[in-house]
């Protein structure tokens, strides 16, 4: 079977067994994410929460994270760079084979903790778009925010 869309748990991390992103209801449109191992957030700090998972897809979609809505209230986190964007070809990349981490900032005035297998955020597949002149045509060598160096 063509592997289409979906995730698979990232080199490094098979001895923590995360589990894999799921919807929860039958009409949701996120895949929950849960933090792999337990993460402490300062106040203040920007920190990437570790998911243990990677996601292929196709070449026109992208993955876009987002927290779960209710992460700000409860815990005092915003998501870092406001929305997480997965390209296709982050997938299996030389630097981290494609981890998926959230970006988040603490924004209370206390320590928060993330535990192992609490759920943090949401990835949504998208389409996208070309324009007619479109010329990109550069490889991804490197994992997170390596693109433009």
């Amino acid at each position: 079977m063509e592997k289409i869309r979906g995730f698979e748990v990232a080199k490094g991390f098979e001895e923590l067994k995360p589990n894999l992103p799921k919807r929860s209801t039958q009409f949701a449109a996120g895949y929950d994410f849960e933090c792999v191992e337990e993460v402490v957030i300062k106040p203040n700090e920007i920190k990437l929460v570790p998911t243990g998972i990677k996601a292929y897809m196709q070449r026109d979609e992208y993955l876009g994270l987002y927290l779960r809505s209710s992460i700000p209230l409860k815990k005092g986190l915003m998501k870092g760079n406001s929305v997480g964007i997965v390209d296709s070809d982050y997938y299996s990349n030389p630097s981290n084979d494609g981890h998926i981490m959230f970006q988040v900032i603490n924004v209370s005035n206390q320590p928060v903790v993330i535990e192992k297998g609490e759920r943090i955020g949401q990835g949504i597949f998208q389409k996208f778009f070309l324009t007619d002149d479109d010329i990109a045509g550069g490889e991804r060598t490197s994992g997170f925010g390596s693109t433009g160096k």
